[in-house]
């Protein structure tokens, strides 16, 4: 049993004792304040607005050395460059821009797709937001899994094959920090027998609301992943409309410096994003890579991915059908490829919220994660409903294929699906993997490692045409690393790749 007991008092002292828990949450202005100079934060809209209004015409030549850049160094472009490539009207040089954004990631993450799977463990919050089906305003089945339903939840999603996971919280006393640690051990704990080794999570990162250094400090102890945050939109005046004043989340600075707090509490990997809809898209762009600038200059390290969701139905919430800024398929794209000449080493999720044409015609612009077999209710991996129940969700999902079928339509486009969490257990993590990253060194341990994972799923959960279409693309990568590692090293890769075949696991570079 669980030793963390449910904080039922916040339940049944609503609204007052909410109230006080959110005064509480916000009352060190010193969290944030102490980054901002002269009392701005490091969004100048006026210069965001400047800079793309100046560069509104680029030249061929001038995109052209922009693109050559970004292929080269691997570094953040500078904020005039990204506005040049945002004020691209030239259908032939965007194409040539999706080339360039594919040819990026191949060179830094090589030819690979990170899968995981979301589990929901709560849906109390405290906030407010217009666009969610989770806010507190609205009427939809509350419940906080409990630590052992979590276990259980987890163990489903194992024996699935699913080795990452990312957990998500609504805001509130009910899934604090402590709450957070405890499924984080449950996760970890779980183990599964499968046809021929074992099912296990072997990564969880976390997407919860702004946390303090301590209690960071206390989750990173544990072993989270990647800590995950989005500012929603960069815009100070779209935020302030869409998060209530009298949330926690009202605050834009409290969760725009999250990060900061993060990489000071030894976070070593943080993911941003942004909300696409509520603004316009080429300022939440330049957001993302003034924060990604930012971090950098302070921390040396950058994010570890970017998340770009789209505005989705959802339950009660009429802000969704009436939202001025959504994102055409066509802008998503290049929203897309930009971010991903913009900054260059970083990770790009791209979600089940998006239906399985645009995943296909996106996933060559740079995408290296993207979640399969996902269900976002709570506690909806073992309830035996495979439906999506819109009072019981944050959203709806575009495309529900399941973790195998996801596999085997990578596997039909020629990509392989890593499953790898070796990084984060050998130290390639925060400052060590963005010096990999931006030398195109990473992508031969990711390259060696989603083989072996990929192998491990084979062997463990695949049915037979997904079995076979694998195998086709373990030959083709076998090749690759051939010529691409020392003799020696490819020596230790294929006694790997038999050892697994024979029912070990946990292998890895």
């Amino acid at each position: 049993m669980s030793s963390y007991q449910p904080i039922v008092q916040w339940i049944e002292n609503l609204p007052q004792g909410l109230g006080a828990w959110m005064k509480e949450r916000l009352r060190d202005e010193d969290d944030y304040s102490r980054w901002l100079e002269d009392g701005r934060d490091f969004i100048d809209e006026e210069k965001i607005w400047r800079l793309i209004k100046e560069n509104s015409d680029p030249t061929r030549s001038q995109v052209r050395a922009i693109i050559d850049k970004a292929l080269s160094s691997k570094e953040c472009l500078e904020p005039e460059e990204t506005a040049k490539l945002l004020n691209i009207k030239d259908e032939q040089l965007w194409k040539e821009v999706y080339e360039a954004a594919g040819e990026v990631k191949k060179e830094v993450y090589d030819n690979r797709i990170v899968t995981f799977a979301p589990l929901y463990c709560s849906d109390y919050c405290v906030n407010n937001c217009l666009y969610c089906a989770f806010r507190r305003e609205n009427q939809v089945v509350r419940k906080r899994l409990s630590i052992e339903e979590v276990e259980k939840e987890a163990r489903a999603l194992a024996a699935a094959g699913h080795k990452r996971l990312i957990t998500s919280y609504g805001e509130h006393p009910l899934s604090d920090a402590g709450y957070i640690a405890e499924t984080l051990k449950a996760i970890y704990r779980v183990k599964v027998k499968t046809r021929s080794g074992w099912g296990e999570i072997r990564r969880v990162n976390v997407n919860a609301a702004p946390m303090t250094v301590e209690e960071l400090k206390m989750l990173k102890q544990i072993g989270i992943g990647t800590f995950q945050v989005f500012q929603e939109t960069y815009h100070h005046e779209t935020y302030r409309a869409v998060h209530p004043a009298d949330t926690i989340k009202g605050s834009y600075h409290w969760r725009l410096y999250c990060m900061h707090r993060a990489l000071e509490a030894g976070v070593d990997d943080v993911g941003i994003g942004v909300l696409l809809g509520l603004y316009d898209w080429r300022f939440e762009v330049m957001g993302l890579l003034f924060h990604s600038r930012e971090l950098e200059e302070k921390f040396g390290v950058g994010p570890h991915t970017i998340s770009f969701p789209r505005l989705r139905p959802a339950l009660n919430t009429p802000f969704v059908q009436r939202a001025e800024y959504k994102v055409s398929d066509s802008d998503f794209k290049k929203f897309i490829a930009v971010v991903r000449l913009s900054v260059p080493y970083t990770g790009m999720i791209l979600t089940a919220r998006e239906p399985e044409h645009v995943r296909r015609e996106v996933l060559p612009l740079g995408i290296t994660q993207t979640d399969f077999g996902s269900r976002i209710g709570i506690g909806s991996y073992t309830s035996g409903n495979s439906d999506q129940l819109p009072d019981r969700q944050q959203f709806l999902l575009g495309d529900t294929r399941d973790l195998e079928e996801g596999i085997r339509w990578l596997a039909s486009q020629g990509y392989i699906v890593s499953f790898c969490t070796a990084g984060y257990r050998c130290g390639r993590t925060g400052q060590h993997i963005m010096t990999l990253l931006k030398s195109g060194k990473e992508k031969v341990f990711c390259k060696l490692n989603a083989v072996l994972t990929y192998k491990e799923y084979l062997e463990d959960f695949a049915g037979e045409e997904t079995r076979r279409l694998g195998e086709k693309v373990i030959e083709k990568e076998i090749e690759e690393i051939r010529e691409l590692v020392p003799p020696e090293v490819f020596k230790r890769f294929m006694e790997y790749l038999n050892r697994i075949s024979k029912g070990e696991r946990d292998l890895y570079f």
